[in-house]
């Protein structure tokens, strides 16, 4: 393939359909090459082998989501007949086509995997999954008494003739097509029904350990529904029982323009999520081609949108098992959380962030400094406001309670929710009911920009200068969300500081947010829509003049996604003006790395590991200053004019020296974890030799762990 390209002579103040497509990747290519990485991790035999069970199962939820929400969305513009071109200069069928192969190709290669290699390596370790073929007859009685007083008495199957027409079948919900013979009580012989498992029902049952020869057996709940689903049609005779799922599309269509009150909008909306235009048909392999062909009309499908499984429909449910399974030696090797010494010494949170700025590096350091800060924050007598953004936080968010607590004790409690945080909104929306009810202050943003900057600000009432009293900012930034589950798995950085510049900065946004007014200049804080985008590419372009010059420049960034056409065509112009460009992107690029005449000086990397690599890191070398920046926001559209994001400035010179080390020299290094961008956008992994691997993973829980 001829990787060459001209040097770019486009203006940067074009629109982005301006800039060649050659310059780009494909957005939905790219995230699913990003899921072959992660189908990696499943087939490595070095990784743990009940982690490689949960990491098959990660690729079936990130197609899931894919589904539900790019392929949804490319579906509805081949309907709606759009002759829109994507960056990389492709139109909507094209893209459908392009996906289609590469899905199906995903997914017999997980089914493969999971058939020939982790099943009988989970049997020899005596995990097994019991097929109904080798059931004993002790099983075969406690299954059988198992469907009778658990299942059958919550299953309604439902016959197909006029008088019931084919269900309305939940989105990712499992399904049974069962084709018949004979006629009913009634004399109806349709010859066909449909029985929907109900959600309440475990899809994975473990059987007592008298009955197992193995110390952990499991079944399906398909299989024991396929052995006695005749129980359900006494009298007609079965002649096919199998299994189905479908995935819908699940994006929320709320025009925030018309909507007098988002919220309610929103819960209108939400039972409809389970019900939006079918994308996806999953089938079991054995499912008859007439039942087949029925299924798919009735969810105007074509064969592109079938998808023949050699197993259970749904993958995602096998995430449970390795929490089910205590087997250590079959799991990556846990590990204790650091804390940062800074608050060792001082009873206080904020007594500790008073002596200076302390960084957290999640999940390596603990999330329990924010969950402290904020329960210290409820109940201190001497805190009198506490302001904080909601996008994820969880169902049941220690956090959240602390919100509440706080407000029950009188502390002024303003809480910026987003209730399009894509499938939170229903937690969301329960919290802010929640919030309310004990009097709180409840906004929902700024109507067409998500807020998904990351900021909790506690105002604390404190002895000044000459026994007088001051009011001090104490802010937490982060680049993750404010959950502490995800802390745990996502690696993020979260800064605490009382600076006053930066808590003044904080302040403002959070006016912006709550009230109205003229976006106001910030100090420190660089602010999507606003500012983000254009110091992002500002500080790209210094860099590209520095090199010109003849002087150092240097730019390191880490981050998700890299997307936004203006942004890339600023590195690659960077690149050919010689300055060295690493980046370190987990997800989708569309950036193309290392093409001669366009940009060899740029590498791309994605660490894929047992943490979700979620922090944004952006380093500019600055004639020396070496500017760091954390933030919230992606190199994507979305991020930079379509969303409330911050940049945060990490000023402190130790802790800047911590972020570069930790957060990208660290990666640079790794010649384990890492996948390489090459010129033709394929990935490679990065290998060193034998007697120097590096994990940047496994580094740093050497470095921070408690």
């Amino acid at each position: 393939m001829n990787t060459a390209v001209q040097p770019i002579e486009t203006p940067l103040h074009q629109a982005s359909a301006a800039f060649p497509p050659e310059y780009f990747q494909n957005r939905e290519m790219s995230l699913l090459a990003f899921n072959r990485r992660v189908l990696w991790q499943a087939k490595n035999p070095r990784t743990p082998l009940l982690e490689r069970l949960r990491f098959l199962c990660i690729v079936s939820s990130n197609l899931d989501e894919f589904f539900e929400i790019r392929e949804a969305g490319i579906k509805e513009q081949i309907k709606l007949g759009s002759v829109a071109i994507t960056t990389d200069g492709r139109t909507a069928r094209e893209v459908y086509r392009l996906v289609s192969e590469e899905t199906h190709a995903i997914v017999r290669e997980q089914y493969a995997l999971l058939n020939e290699e982790i099943l009988p390596a989970l049997a020899a370790e005596g995990i097994r999954f019991v097929k109904r073929s080798d059931w004993n007859e002790a099983q075969r009685e406690w299954i059988r008494d198992f469907f009778f007083r658990e299942v059958m008495p919550v299953i309604t199957p439902i016959g197909l003739d006029p008088s019931h027409p084919f269900p309305r079948v939940l989105n990712k919900s499992l399904n049974f097509a069962v084709e018949l013979e004979g006629r009913d009580a009634f004399g109806r012989s349709s010859g066909a029904a449909i029985v929907q498992a109900p959600r309440v029902l475990p899809r994975v049952i473990r059987l007592p350990r008298e009955l197992g020869d193995s110390e952990y057996c499991f079944v399906f709940l398909s299989s024991i529904l396929h052995e006695f689903v005749h129980e359900l049609f006494a009298g007609m005779k079965v002649l096919g029982c199998y299994q189905f799922r479908v995935t819908r599309n699940s994006n929320l269509f709320v025009d925030e323009e018309e909507v007098k009150n988002l919220r309610t909008k929103i819960q209108g909306e939400l039972p409809q999520r389970h019900f939006g235009d079918a994308v996806r048909l999953e089938v079991a392999n054995n499912c008859s081609e007439a039942m087949t062909q029925f299924l798919l009309g009735q969810f105007n499908l074509t064969e592109t949108d079938l998808f023949r499984v050699a197993g259970p429909v749904n993958l995602v449910r096998l995430m449970q098992v390795p929490d089910w399974v205590v087997r250590s030696d079959l799991k990556f090797q846990p590990f204790k959380p650091g804390t940062p010494k800074a608050l060792h010494k001082c009873h206080s949170v904020f007594d500790s962030i008073r002596g200076g700025d302390i960084l957290l590096h999640h999940p390596y350091q603990s999330f329990d400094p924010v969950i402290e800060l904020l329960e210290q924050a409820a109940s201190d007598p001497q805190v009198v406001a506490i302001k904080m953004t909601v996008y994820r936080t969880g169902t049941d968010s220690v956090l959240m309670q602390s919100l509440l607590r706080a407000a029950q004790n009188g502390k002024e409690v303003s809480v910026v929710v987003e209730l399009m945080a894509r499938f939170d909104e229903e937690a969301n929306i329960g919290w802010a009911t929640k919030l309310e009810e004990v009097g709180a202050h409840v906004v929902y943003g700024v109507v067409g920009y998500k807020t998904h900057a990351k900021m909790l600000m506690v105002v604390r009432r404190e002895e000044g200068r000459a026994g007088s009293s001051i009011l001090r900012r104490y802010c937490h930034l982060g680049t993750g969300n404010y959950h502490p589950k995800t802390a745990r798995l996502y690696s993020d950085f979260g800064l605490l500081t009382c600076n006053e510049e930066i808590g003044s900065d904080t302040n403002e946004v959070f006016k912006q947010l709550t009230g109205l007014g003229r976006a106001q200049t910030l100090t420190h804080l660089w602010q999507a829509p606003f500012t983000l985008q254009p110091n992002v590419v500002a500080g790209i372009r210094a860099e590209a003049e520095a090199a010109r010059a003849g002087k150092r420049s240097r730019i390191i960034a880490k981050m998700n996604s890299l997307l936004e056409p203006e942004t890339i065509v600023a590195l690659y112009e960077a690149s050919q003006a010689g300055v060295k460009i690493d980046l370190i992107v987990r997800g989708v690029c569309g950036l193309r790395a290392g093409v001669k005449g366009l940009s060899e000086n740029i590498t791309v990397r994605s660490i894929i590991g047992r943490q979700l690599e979620h922090h944004r890191v952006f380093y500019f070398y600055a004639g020396g200053e070496e500017k760091v920046y954390l933030s919230s926001a992606d190199w994507m559209e979305r991020n930079f004019f379509r969303r409330i994001e911050l940049a945060f400035p990490v000023l402190d010179r130790k802790l800047k020296r911590r972020v570069i080390a930790e957060g990208l020299q660290i990666y640079l290094t790794d010649n384990v974890l890492a996948w390489e961008l090459a010129p033709d956008g394929t990935y490679h992994q990065r290998r060193g030799s034998r007697s120097s691997p590096h994990s940047s993973q496994s580094e740093l829980i050497e470095l921070l762990k408690a």
